[in-house]
């Protein structure tokens, strides 16, 4: 995965264009947060909206059963691969859906790949446990951490390969990505070097809409610019609060404060009065959670306009409704929805990686997510990541981030293995919002979804 950028877009607070700002280089029925939720039933494929058909056929080459019916599988897979490596954590080696959608597990000894192809699954043995692979991972972590600036600022990703049991570091080709010396005592380390740097419409805002964010009101007559940013899945907590989660670097008093700033809808014909839709409550970023995401508290008004719906929107202005949540399994399509590239779909490429976020600031921050190959752009940040019709992360950036349009990173990216985004777990936000909440605002958080989907 080459270097990503993580967006918000910014746009002059004086006029109403949008122009496509944060840095971002990569090291690396409801359901609620506290338990582990049973598998969901999702959409049919006929209820599955025609744009969303449209890009599971451009970008995945699937039909929509074949869609639906690989996001189950993959999820089935993570279920059965927790379980067994809870049972034998010596020999589980990883888990992954190969890339015609068979369910894959990687075990130590003859003797496990037995169990596990009794199970219905497809084996292959590894010299190394899942186990041992993510003790190398913290151990590479840490020493990066020891590295000056100028050194570590080469390193663009580090990634779990369970499909060939290694590391996967990525670093700049400039003179000190060649000059960057291993440590010796960590083992299956891989370096690769890569360049330095139609359907109904429903009006009602809902996740993948445009908000735009300042750090004080738009009425302030020293605002020069607004951020923006793509809302996420629409939640609520145990006390019944409407909430929207996005991603923590959109939030433009991240670190200052309490944090909170203000979440509008953005008025195409005049920002200063665009209706207020909330306010930023919460937002992480990096940390001992390693996770980017905000929550944003809706207004009432936002709520009677319909953000209190288990949807996200694509292209045109169509819809997909939510049935669950789920997580992230090498090899699962995904598709993700955002207001600059709406609906376009991909893999899951890595389903642990660490990022190092600068912000705009020049302030790293060390954060943990997936990888993908879904197209984003600039401005998409924050929003919805799906398989199936399952709730899976929050995209919090990308390689694409400064194309135009995603034809145009098509081609530009394909040298260098096309578009990578990273996503933030949904299920990691919940119960990491939940831990945080102490009782009170967010306690018990869940995303909605429509119960008794299919």
């Amino acid at each position: 995965m080459r270097k990503l950028t993580g967006r918000r877009a910014t746009v002059k607070a004086s006029t109403v264009a949008i122009a496509s700002t944060l840095l971002l280089s990569p090291l690396l029925g409801t359901t609620t947060a506290s338990a582990a939720p049973a598998p969901a039933a999702q959409l049919k494929a006929d209820q599955l909206p025609p744009t969303l058909v449209q890009a599971i056929a451009r970008d995945l080459k699937m039909t929509p059963a074949q869609y639906l019916d690989r996001a189950a599988k993959a999820q089935q897979l993570r279920d059965y691969a927790r379980q067994f490596r809870s049972a034998h954590p010596e020999q589980f080696a990883g888990a992954w859906m190969t890339r015609d959608g068979k369910p894959t597990m990687a075990v130590t000894s003859l003797e496990a790949a037995h169990t596990a192809s009794s199970a219905g699954y497809q084996t292959r043995l590894a010299p190394i446990s899942a186990d041992k692979l993510e003790g190398s991972l913290d151990q590479l972590t840490q020493w990066i951490n020891t590295l000056p600036r100028q050194v570590s600022s080469a390193i663009n990703s580090v990634a779990i390969d369970f499909l060939n049991s290694q590391l996967v570091l990525t670093v700049a080709n400039t003179p000190a990505g060649h000059l960057l010396n291993l440590p010796t005592l960590i083992a299956n380390v891989k370096v690769i070097l890569s360049p330095d740097a139609g359907g109904p419409v429903d009006h009602h805002p809902m996740g993948g809409d445009t908000y735009i964010s300042a750090p004080t009101s738009l009425n302030d007559s020293q605002l020069k610019t607004v951020d923006v940013c793509s809302f996420g899945f629409n939640s609520v907590d145990s006390h019944g609060t409407a909430l929207n989660i996005s991603a923590g670097h959109c939030d433009p008093n991240l670190g200052k404060g309490n944090q909170q700033a203000g979440v509008w809808v953005p008025d195409p014909r005049n920002l200063k009065s665009s209706p207020q839709a909330g306010s930023f409550v919460n937002a992480q970023l990096g940390g001992s959670s390693g996770l980017d995401y905000s929550v944003i508290k809706l207004t009432d008004r936002a709520v009677k306009a319909g953000m209190d719906k288990p949807s996200v929107r694509g292209a045109n202005g169509t819809t997909l409704t939510l049935t669950g949540t789920a997580e992230p399994v090498t090899g699962a399509p995904v598709c993700k929805s955002g207001q600059s590239s709406t609906f376009t779909c991909g893999y899951v490429v890595a389903d642990r990686v660490e990022t190092q976020l600068y912000t705009a600031e020049g302030e790293s921050k060390t954060v943990r997510g997936f990888a993908s190959s879904a197209c984003t752009l600039g401005g998409d940040s924050g929003g919805a990541i799906v398989t199936g019709t399952l709730a899976l992360g929050i995209t919090s950036g990308s390689n694409a981030a400064d194309a135009p349009d995603c034809k145009a990173a098509n081609i530009d990216l394909a040298q260098y293995g096309g578009t990578a985004s990273l996503g933030i777990p949904i299920r990691s936000i919940l119960s990491d919002i939940d831990a945080r909440s102490g009782g009170g605002l967010g306690s018990g958080i869940s995303v909605r979804v429509r119960p008794n989907a299919g």
